[in-house]
């Protein structure tokens, strides 16, 4: 197996906003009351990712919006009617919403809301990297930029990297992964395949110890640990599940542990614990002894979104707020997205087919 270290990026200082005032629970009500009757007059849906705060995702369901992984947000901002989508979550799922769907208006709560892995796969040094490997097909995930997404020639989520890798593999192709080094790595892993990695981490994931998680097994010895594969390798090893965040939750329902070692981002507890409300659920070990997290389990920008800015965004839309992409862009990323969902369909024709 090959192995390639252009650009490490897992000590990269990244810029993270400021974070959002604590409302009082009077301010809570009243920006509830305001965004609920917002929805209605301008047609809108929220879109919101497990990872973000769990207030946001109780009113994405309880105004007939969606609370998903990422593929699923993809899925559903196509398909539904609402004229206006609000994307709560980060920068990159804004702009897979407006790709997909480009007659509609596509709102955040704030566009300064990024992500560790597209602001480390920038698109100058990414493209130079593909050209030094011309006879490589690129794969590039879903946390990414639409420039990044408009070089590659299949996007992918984490709930089916494996299965459409060893798809490309079985046709005799051979690979670029970006950027998440740490998912590249289980895909080869797991699967054996000629597949060179960009080396770019979720500031999140990366950051579960392997002795404190180890540690906390040995507390807990009953429990069982689930890990999102954008890990490192030592804690997936530890793991009893492996999987993206809709993954995670099936296995946490079907799992027989009363107790469960969840390493992702904690706001997944929220849909986890709905699926599982007698189980107890223990946050993964994220800093060392003695050190200090930049994540603590929680990604500091969907901490960006709030109840106050999702108000503002769809009371005044404008640059501020909207996503905006050039159309010729997005065609050129159009292209590896519907390969994503066309391949995701029939992988669910399949899966269905033999049940």
């Amino acid at each position: 197996m090959k192995s390639n270290v252009f650009v490490d990026y897992r000590d990269i200082t990244y810029p993270f906003g400021i974070k959002p005032s604590i409302l009082t629970q009077d301010e809570k009500l009243f920006y509830l009351t305001k965004i609920k009757m917002l929805l209605k007059s301008r047609n809108a849906v929220i879109i919101a990712h497990y990872y973000t705060n769990p207030e946001i995702q109780k009113l994405a369901e309880d105004t007939g919006g969606c609370v998903s992984d990422s593929l699923e947000m993809a899925r559903f901002g196509s398909t539904y009617p609402a004229t206006t989508l609000l994307v709560a979550g980060v920068r990159f799922m804004g702009e897979t919403a407006k790709i997909l769907s480009p007659e509609k208006n596509v709102i955040m709560p704030t566009l300064k809301a990024d992500c560790s892995l597209d602001l480390s796969c920038p698109i100058k040094e990414f493209s130079a990297f593909c050209d030094d490997h011309p006879d490589r097909t690129v794969v590039v995930y879903a946390n990414t930029s639409a420039e990044v997404k408009a070089r590659a020639d299949w996007v992918v989520t984490s709930s089916i990297a494996v299965e459409l890798i060893e798809y490309l593999d079985s046709l005799g192709q051979k690979i670029i992964w970006a950027p998440d080094r740490n998912l590249g790595n289980y895909i080869i892993k797991k699967s054996n395949v000629d597949m060179i990695n960009w080396q770019g981490t979720c500031i999140v994931h990366n950051e579960f110890k392997f002795k404190s998680l180890r540690r906390m097994k040995f507390i807990y010895p009953d429990a069982a640990i689930v890990v999102h594969p954008e890990s490192p390798q030592a804690i997936i090893e530890l793991a009893d599940v492996v999987g993206s965040t809709s993954q995670l939750i099936n296995a946490v329902k079907e799992l027989p542990n009363k107790q469960i070692i969840v390493a992702t981002d904690r706001s997944i507890f929220y849909k986890m614990q709905q699926v599982v409300p007698k189980k107890e659920l223990l946050e993964a070990p994220t800093a060392g002894e003695g050190a200090t997290c930049r994540s603590c389990a929680h990604c500091p920008w969907m901490a960006m979104n709030n109840l106050k800015n999702i108000a503002d965004s769809l009371e005044f839309g404008g640059s501020k707020y909207e996503i905006n992409i050039d159309s010729e862009l997005s065609k050129a990323a159009l292209l590896p997205l519907n390969r994503m969902l066309d391949f995701a369909k029939q992988l669910n024709r399949e899966i269905k087919g033999n049940i």
